[in-house]
C-alpha cells in the first residue's frame, strides 16, 4: 500500500511539474515582463490620461526620461527586445488600460533581423495601427521612424524600405504624425555616427536622445 501511495505521489508531482513546464514553454514572448508591469501598476498607480510611449528598447531605455519630459504627463511602457507583433499582442495590457491622450511609438527595428523584407515590417505595423485605432480612433499618435544602428548595418536597406512605406501610408491617415529620426542622426556625409550610441552600437546614449527630444517635443500635448 505504501508503495502504491509513493507511486501516486510521484505521479502527481510529475504531472504538476509537467503542466508548469508546459505552461512556461507556452507563454508568449515577454509574458513575464507584462505581468511585472501589471504588478507594478497595482502598487504604484500610473498617471491618468498620459502621453504613452510604447515600443522596443529605444523607448524603454530613454535616457533621463522623467527629467526630459517633466513638463508633460508621460508613461513609459517600452519592452526591450520587442518586435511589432509583440506590442500588438499586448495592447490590452500596456496601452488601452491607461486611456492615453497621445501615443508615441518606436517599433520595427528589431523586426529587421528576421523579416524577409521591409514590406513585411510595414505590414505588421499596419496591423498594429489598425488594432490601436479600433479602440483609440482619434487619439493623436506620433510614429518615430526606424533609426540606423551601426551594429545592424546589414539590415539597413530593409529599414529604409519600411520607413518609406510607413511614411507614405500615414499621409492618408488622420491624427498621426511621422517623425523622421533616421536622417537627423546621420552626419553631413550621410553616414552613421557612432558617437550617438553606447558601446553596443545599438542603443543610444544621451547625445543620441537629444536629437530625438528636439524633434519630438514640439508635437507633444501639454496638460
Amino acid at each position: 500500500m505504501l508503495k502504491v501511495l509513493k507511486v501516486i505521489a510521484f505521479s502527481s508531482t510529475f504531472l504538476l511539474l509537467f503542466n508548469y513546464n508546459s505552461f512556461s514553454q507556452d507563454k508568449p514572448a515577454f509574458w513575464d515582463d507584462i505581468q511585472a508591469i501589471k504588478q507594478y501598476d497595482r502598487v504604484y498607480a500610473p498617471p491618468k490620461d498620459p502621453i504613452l510611449f510604447i515600443g522596443s528598447s529605444s523607448i524603454r531605455l530613454w535616457v533621463d526620461f522623467t527629467k526630459t519630459f517633466k513638463d508633460y504627463t508621460v508613461l513609459n511602457r517600452g519592452i526591450g527586445g520587442a518586435v511589432t507583433t509583440d506590442v500588438d499582442r499586448y495592447l490590452e495590457d500596456i496601452v488601452f488600460p491607461y486611456h492615453p491622450k497621445q501615443l508615441v511609438i518606436y517599433v520595427g527595428e528589431n523586426d529587421l533581423i528576421k523579416a524577409v523584407s521591409g514590406d513585411v515590417v510595414f505590414e505588421d505595423f499596419k496591423k498594429l495601427y489598425s488594432h490601436i485605432r479600433v479602440k483609440l480612433p482619434a487619439v493623436p499618435i506620433i510614429y518615430l521612424s526606424i533609426k540606423a544602428s551601426p551594429s545592424r548595418v546589414q539590415y539597413l536597406s530593409k529599414g529604409i524600405r519600411a520607413n518609406a512605406l510607413v511614411k507614405e501610408f500615414l499621409k492618408g491617415e488622420e491624427n498621426i504624425r511621422f517623425i523622421d529620426i533616421y536622417q537627423p542622426m546621420l552626419d553631413q556625409k550621410g553616414e552613421m555616427q557612432p558617437k550617438l550610441f553606447k558601446e553596443d552600437m545599438l542603443h543610444m546614449n544621451a547625445t543620441g536622445y537629444e536629437i530625438w527630444n528636439k524633434l519630438l517635443k514640439p508635437y507633444l500635448l501639454k496638460d
